[in-house]
């Protein structure tokens, strides 16, 4: 069985191609922002996500550190602007989430329901057939429940004929283990 850092990073490889158009809705230390600048080659293009500038930089670091920077548009705001960042004709194959705060970060500053789901909608209204969407969820921080219960209420209720949604977790792990939930567009 696949940790679940190398479970997101086989769905990412899955849908992500050269090329494409890809979100990383939450920046952070910046592995994911580099997996799928690697995964789009030098046609394709990653946007980045985080409202905390010392995401930014940990990201840009990097990413300059790795020779990707010129794939990568950083963007210190939340996710939740993908609408306002994206038309509506744009199209993407990939967005991962990861919820919770920023590792070895300020632990007060966390991805929230409304905002996180208004990102959901951002992406999931972009997404190309077969494109997925993948969202780590950790849950183990004071507000990390309601985030959860929130964003499995939102894809539980996802029209089936439109996107196949999977919960993939290990369910014998103590401490409020992170999980994916995965959203492929058909």
């Amino acid at each position: 069985m696949e940790t679940i850092l190398e479970f997101s990073h086989r769905l990412l490889k899955t849908a992500a191609q050269q090329g494409d158009t890809v979100i990383d809705a939450t920046a952070g230390n910046g592995h994911d922002t580099c997996l799928l600048a690697h995964l789009v080659g030098e046609q394709g293009k990653v946007y980045s996500f985080d409202i905390q500038e010392q995401a930014i930089i940990n990201t840009q670091k990097k990413l300059e550190e790795e020779g990707l920077a010129h794939r990568v548009t950083l963007l210190q705001q939340g996710h939740e602007t993908i609408s306002q960042v994206f038309n509506e004709e744009a199209v993407i194959s990939t967005a991962i989430f990861n919820l919770g705060y920023l590792p070895k970060g300020d632990k007060s500053i966390i991805t929230l329901p409304d905002t996180t789901i208004q990102a959901f909608e951002g992406v999931l209204d972009r997404l190309k057939a077969g494109g997925i969407m993948v969202v780590v969820v950790y849950h183990g921080h004071p507000g990390g429940k309601e985030e959860k219960d929130a964003v499995e209420n939102y894809l539980r209720l996802l029209d089936q004929t439109s996107f196949h949604v999977l919960k993939y977790e290990f369910i014998n792990q103590k401490n409020n283990p992170p999980y994916i939930l995965a959203v492929k567009k058909r």
